[in-house]
């Protein structure tokens, strides 16, 4: 099969597009001939190589994988060749306290798809078939694959751990992301006014189609003084973070005492300065969020179906346009997602 590979860590000239062997799968495991694959920043940051973090060479990428089961396990008797599916991107042990209260991404074997085992930027994966799940066609394959992660986690953010109420008010960086277009959409399916920042008015104008209330072109104005004009000095109550010390900081200045804080990456690095009198004086709290869990999944693609949650779909490459495809990524040139197809 054609998939993209790299065999050391380094910049997108590591991305080659090779011959690899077809996966072989266990009685208990699919085999999904890929017809769409999702890229998500977690791509950059494996490729480059995570401090920590170790991982089998060469590898391939992808987290969010749509596709038709190809071949089924001798053990596996709930999915069927043909299926149009998708790749829970999200594996874990399924019998810790974590897994059997719902919250699988705390299981001490989680892992994601893309990350520690290969992915979808290839013709074919394997996967547990506990992982897949059938899918209608009310999207295409190139739609479904820009919702699992980016939806999974966005949902997780605001709706799990920061508990976002009707009325609330959210500022969501990063509008044009992936997961900035998804929290924008979760947010306002949430009862919750949304401020929003980007970088260019086309991309704030594609925002407030979503549902962005507000809109912050961050390189013209100070988000912090834009945040206090649009709630009349009072702040927001939760800040949807992805993005690191670029914006951690005067992030926590846009809180109202006793605000929120939900945060799942660091785009711009990993450390942040917090000056823990102002957080503490103020009563504010930071969540870290790392995806969600299998439950969440299903309430998210259930929205999704019924048209309530909406996958932005900004562009579609070839599978041997990845390096095209990243280097736009990096550059922040899109708005939602970018998918490759095989």
């Amino acid at each position: 099969m054609k998939a993209v590979v790299f065999y050391d860590h380094g910049d997108v000239s590591n991305l080659k597009y090779a011959d690899r062997p077809v996966p072989e799968i266990s009685s208990s495991e699919v085999l999904v001939k890929v017809k769409a694959c999702g890229l998500n920043h977690l791509d950059i940051w494996v490729r480059e190589g995570i401090p920590g973090f170790s991982i089998p060479l060469p590898h391939i990428l992808g987290c969010e994988i749509s596709g038709e089961v190809a071949q089924v396990g001798a053990g596996v008797k709930q999915v069927c060749e043909g299926q149009r599916v998708l790749v829970a991107p999200g594996l874990s042990c399924g019998k810790c306290e974590y897994c059997l209260s719902a919250n699988d991404s705390l299981c001490s074997e989680f892992k994601i798809m893309g990350f520690q085992i290969d992915g979808g930027y290839a013709e074919y994966v394997k996967v547990s078939a506990e992982n897949i799940v059938e899918i209608s066609d009310v999207l295409s394959f190139e739609e479904w694959a820009a919702v699992p992660l980016v939806f999974l986690t966005a949902w997780h953010m605001l709706k799990t751990r920061a508990v976002l109420r009707a009325g609330e008010t959210v500022l969501v960086h990063a509008a044009g992301s992936g997961i900035g277009s998804a929290a924008i959409q979760v947010a306002k399916l949430s009862g919750a006014e949304v401020i929003t920042t980007a970088s260019t008015l086309e991309k704030l104008e594609k925002a407030g189609q979503l549902g962005a209330d507000f809109g912050i072109n961050y390189l013209q104005d100070d988000f912090v003084e834009k945040v206090k004009e649009f709630t009349h000095g009072n702040g927001v109550d939760v800040v949807f973070e992805h993005i690191g010390p670029e914006t951690f900081e005067k992030s926590l200045l846009c809180l109202k005492r006793g605000g929120r804080v939900v945060t799942c990456g660091a785009t711009s690095g990993p450390t942040v300065n917090i000056d823990l009198r102002f957080f503490f004086a103020k009563q504010l709290s930071i969540s870290g969020c790392y995806m969600g869990s299998r439950k969440e999944l299903m309430e998210v693609l259930r929205l999704v179906e019924s048209g309530k949650l909406k996958p932005v779909v900004d562009s579609v490459f070839q599978l041997k346009e990845a390096v095209e495809a990243q280097t736009k990524m990096i550059e922040r040139r899109q708005f939602g997602k970018m998918v490759l197809v095989p």
